[in-house]
């Protein structure tokens, strides 16, 4: 009787256990739905972790499967960017032919190179057949040439020329952006004969605008793609064709072409060769990508590392990503190291208390640096700053910089003798002497971070580095020795003028 009761207990737990975890799969599917990107990622992470986890390869594989099948393609792109690229490609070869495209390409640049290395040739290619054109030359930048030899080999002939030529143009161009799959009329086309070739050319996306050619095939105008609803099928495309206002060519930057796009709101920009041919499109969403990687790329460089080194790659290319960052502020720590070593031993430097304030100088003047850097990298960044902008720019960090100086300056001088007077120094050096000397090392301190952070930024966007490189150790290491050795110069002058 006592074992029977214990086994009802027993299978009592069991299905209590099964069922609850039945109820917390439909909550984590209720909160899939109502929750925001962040919180669907977080969920669909957690539930990969768990795959993860199992006991035995089978079971891994089929709740992998469970995942792959319950979820978008996309929602698990994003959600397996943080965990180790094994998990990537164990959850690529669960999905669908259709999702692991979707998969592809919303996955980050190192899980996707890791999923490329591992897959066949034949695999790859009918997925790179189902991608757009300036999407499958995107996700073959993740593979070695000689693979992408052996690959456009098995491509139809034409696509293949047309993604070598694309491969061929800078990343960073609007040839990389754009879309070669476009719509294009005459303009005594009508509405009709548009509307039978978007139905007979569904692989065509639609990019909110059509556009008209003249007998010359030259750009002309474009018609929204609202008119092929609210206009009659008979109607010419010539009879209520806009003019076109702006276009772009193909060598133009990712920089100018967001700029246009921002500045005059166009949903699909035209992008002509020098004959005025439209050779192109580049689509809202293709802008807001670029402007991604370049909010990706310049906080990667203000941190000094590289934006491409995930947190899953090797150790080894991890610390040679960072290593050259750290050995400019490796150099500038031991000339610092040098340079008070060198002030330490000549006669009327006021070592006693000079010494104390050190931190305090080059954390402050490294702060500001980085504020007047920034403000002119974001600038240079979202193209705000024109040549007489950034004239003023500069003038209006200096003298910002100028007044925290002096405000700062004054503020912590005062501090300082107020302190000093209160302790029990045996320092005989007068406390108003101490504070004059704080005050106006600070003061150069401040003004010789302003004026790195201000020019360093314009100085390697002359020479044609990122100028975020500016904001990140160079100007650190760079500012903490130059404001230090001001300060010592200071102290060291002050000092021997009183004493």
């Amino acid at each position: 009787m006592i074992f029977l009761l214990k086994t009802l207990k027993i299978n009592r737990s069991l299905d209590g256990g099964c069922m609850g975890n039945d109820v917390l799969e439909e909550r984590e599917d209720v909160t899939l739905k109502e929750a925001s990107s962040s919180t669907v990622d977080d969920i669909l992470r957690e539930k990969l972790q768990r795959a993860l986890h199992q006991l035995t390869y089978e079971v891994q594989v089929h709740e992998m499967a469970k995942i792959a099948s319950e979820h978008n393609a996309i929602d698990l792109a994003y959600a397996v960017s943080t965990l180790p690229q094994s998990a990537s490609l164990s959850l690529f070869e669960n999905l669908s032919e259709n999702e692991k495209v979707s998969f592809l390409i919303n996955i980050p640049s190192s899980s996707r190179s890791y999923i490329l290395r591992h897959l066949e040739d034949v695999q790859l290619v009918p997925l790179l057949e189902k991608m757009p054109m300036d999407e499958a030359v995107w996700v073959l930048d993740d593979v070695s040439d000689r693979k992408f030899r052996r690959l456009i080999k098995l491509i139809d002939a034409q696509k293949a020329t047309s993604m070598t030529e694309l491969r061929s143009k800078d990343c960073h161009s609007a040839a990389r952006l754009m879309v070669n799959d476009f719509l294009v009329f005459s303009a005594e086309t009508s509405m009709g004969e548009v509307k039978d070739y978007i139905h007979q050319n569904p692989h065509i996306e639609m990019t909110r605008r059509v556009f008209v050619m003249n007998e010359e095939g030259q750009l002309q105008g474009f018609v929204p793609d609202r008119n092929l609803i609210v206009n009659p099928p008979s109607l010419q495309l010539k009879q209520v064709m806009r003019p076109i206002s702006h276009t772009v060519g193909p060598e133009a930057t990712r920089e100018e072409v967001i700029d246009v796009v921002e500045r005059y709101k166009i949903p699909a920009l035209p992008v002509v060769n020098s004959k005025n041919e439209l050779i192109g499109v580049i689509c809202y969403e293709d802008v807001v990508e670029a402007l991604e990687d370049i909010a990706d790329e310049t906080i990667a460089s203000i941190a000094g590392t590289n934006e491409h080194i995930g947190e899953y790659e090797p150790r080894l290319k991890r610390f040679l990503a960072r290593a050259p960052w750290l050995f400019v502020t490796l150099v500038a720590g031991l000339v610092n190291a040098f340079s008070m070593s060198y002030f330490e031993n000549q006669e009327g430097v006021l070592l006693a208390f000079v010494l104390f304030f050190v931190p305090l100088i080059t954390g402050m003047s490294g702060n500001i640096g980085i504020q007047s850097s920034t403000i002119l990298v974001r600038g240079m960044a979202t193209g705000a700053l024109t040549t007489k902008g950034t004239r003023e720019a500069v003038v209006n960090e200096l003298i910002v910089g100028f007044g925290t100086g002096v405000f700062f300056g004054i503020i912590t001088g005062i501090l300082v003798y107020l302190l000093d007077i209160s302790s029990n120094s045996l320092i005989v050096v007068p406390p108003a002497m101490i504070g004059i000397i704080v005050s106006c090392g600070l003061f150069g301190a401040c003004l010789v971070g302003t004026l790195l952070g201000v020019f360093s930024p314009l100085f390697f966007s002359k020479i044609g580095v990122d100028p975020a490189v500016a904001s990140g150790p160079i100007v650190t290491a760079f500012n903490d020795f130059f404001s230090m050795i001001i300060y010592f110069l200071i102290a060291w002058g002050l000092g021997n003028l009183f004493f």
